[in-house]
């Protein structure tokens, strides 16, 4: 289960299909250098983003 504590770059690695997600929601994480060590929480905190709405998604999409 993907969770607000789950850095972007794990899920990008594990789920392809993650990175349309990410987009949609504004997020061009795929070559962000920070992947690897931001949280999707903390992405959602910087970028005005519903979290909830994010982790339902992802989720949906990955199981």
């Amino acid at each position: 289960m993907i969770t607000e504590n789950t850095t972007i770059e794990e899920v990008l690695t594990r789920y392809a299909k993650a990175n349309e997600i990410f987009l949609k929601y504004g997020l061009d994480c795929s070559g962000c250098q920070i992947a690897e060590f931001e949280s999707i929480g903390h992405a959602c905190k910087v970028y005005g983003i519903k979290l909830e709405a994010l982790l339902k998604e992802l989720n949906e999409a990955v199981c």
